[in-house]
């Protein structure tokens, strides 16, 4: 994930205060200098930081902090809502007009931002809300960007309205909202066409759109890989044509995740969704204060639950949870268990959401879990019969060394998936739940990460 060395950096920072009985104002300025570099070095804005430091100092050095019982564990509250403020304190919904009244959402962004994959991201999000999204092709410049949002409407389940490449964008804007009034559309969602960098002509063609029918929300895509330039052509867009909120895309990448940040700040508009993924599903709504829980190394077990409702099938998830229990969790649950884990986001991305597991950390295991071991041992367990997988009790020696040959491994590879099977069953046989419980917003009989794991 972007902040995974920002986390890092931070829980050292964390780790010195916790190991301090009493705090002195050199103390928490010295913790502070260092909060400070590891901002600057994710790429946050400076005057955002600069600001951001001045306001925890102000707040961690008072009566109530130093005095108290722990006062390291306050600094880092009192960064942890800092942070929260700095991204906008609440979550910001994309505003939408009641029943079947038509809203109009202008989808803007540079080339190569992900703009028009986040358009039918967003109406696929709008669809499992109960609206009836109408995409609608207004880039008429780049080469197959209209057969690929047809592409990607067809997969979400959602019409796309085009008129090829020969009309202006905002007549086809036009006959899209009438389309979307006579067929019983109430949302509208229009992807403008981008360019390699902010220029006139694409700014006055938004500008177009805006004067010829009625935008009830711009939506400006960025790039999070590209850190402080986002900030600046948000900046620019919100001057130029007004936005109402961003989506920033690409921030599960090696990025330093400083625009998500600073964007709030510094052009006063909320982040509404984040990119996570390459698939239409890889779209997160932004919390504020889950996003600050996990650049704080606290993890976001909310969004992982709300990830796994979305994703697990209930029924299946039942009777994964009444075989462990039972210790009848044969190979077979053990690849859809995996299978699972790969419809969530992977294992990173599950990990980037427990709490107290950093960067380090996170490579280390996914380094051990890489998908090429992962391939291994699908190999392995597809080299066994149904009765083999199914009851793996009964892999005495010879079984194992055919299971090795078919599988073109070495003999040591399936005695120790066997072995880690066996112990793995055991302790799922004495954990009566990892994730369960029937707390408000999970499913009743709870979720498991894939065993192992």
């Amino acid at each position: 994930m972007a902040f995974d060395s920002l986390s890092e950096k931070l829980q050292n920072v964390f780790k010195s205060l916790r190991s301090k009985g009493l705090l002195t104002e050199d103390d928490v300025k010295t913790a502070l200098k260092e909060v400070k570099l590891a901002l600057l070095e994710a790429d946050v804005n400076f005057k955002v930081v600069k600001q951001f430091v001045k306001s925890v100092q102000e707040r961690a050095v008072g009566q109530d902090v130093m005095n108290g019982l722990n006062p390291g564990q306050m600094v880092i509250k009192i960064v942890n809502e800092e942070l929260v403020a700095l991204m906008g304190s609440e979550t910001t919904e994309i505003a939408l007009r009641p029943g079947s009244e038509v809203t109009v959402i202008m989808m803007a962004g540079l080339q190569g931002a992900g703009k028009t994959t986040t358009t039918a991201k967003i109406a696929g999000k709008l669809k499992q809300k109960g609206r009836k999204p109408l995409l609608t092709a207004c880039d008429i410049y780049r080469p197959a960007a209209i057969q690929q949002l047809q592409i990607n409407g067809e997969k979400q389940g959602v019409e796309v309205f085009s008129m090829g490449d020969s009309h202006k964008p905002a007549n086809i804007a036009k006959a899209a909202i009438e389309h979307a009034r006579a067929k019983g559309f109430n949302t509208v969602i229009l992807d403008t066409a981008g360019r390699l960098h902010v220029d006139e002509e694409m700014m006055q063609e938004l500008q177009e759109i805006k004067e010829q029918v009625e935008v009830h929300q711009t939506i400006l895509v960025v790039d999070a890989m590209t850190g402080q330039d986002a900030v600046n052509v948000a900046t620019t867009f919100n001057d130029k044509i007004g936005i109402d909120g961003v989506i920033l895309t690409k921030l599960d990448g090696d990025t330093r995740g400083g625009a998500a940040l600073s964007i709030r700040a510094v052009t006063g508009k909320p982040l509404l969704y984040v990119g996570m993924g390459e698939k239409l599903s890889d779209l997160e709504q932004f919390y504020p204060d889950r996003m600050a829980n996990r650049i704080l190394g606290m993890g976001d077990v909310l969004t992982l639950i709300e990830k796994a409702q979305e994703t697990i099938d209930e029924e299946k998830a039942k009777e994964l949870e009444q075989k462990m229990k039972k210790a009848e969790f044969g190979f077979d649950d053990y690849l859809e268990s995996m299978n699972q884990m790969k419809k969530m986001g992977g294992i990173s991305s599950l990990l980037s959401m427990m709490p107290g597991i950093g960067g380090s950390q996170i490579a280390e295991i996914e380094n051990a879990m890489d998908e090429k071991k992962m391939a291994r041992i699908e190999g392995i367990i597809y080299s066994m019969t149904p009765k083999e997988r199914a009851n793996p009790s009964i892999l005495n020696p010879s079984r194992k060394r055919r299971i090795a040959k078919g599988a073109g491994v070495d003999l040591s590879e399936v005695n120790r998936l066997v072995k880690q099977f066996e112990q793995s069953r055991k302790m799922m046989k004495q954990i009566p739940g990892l994730m369960g419980g029937k707390g408000k917003g999970r499913r009743r009989g709870g979720f498991k990460l894939p065993f192992g794991f």
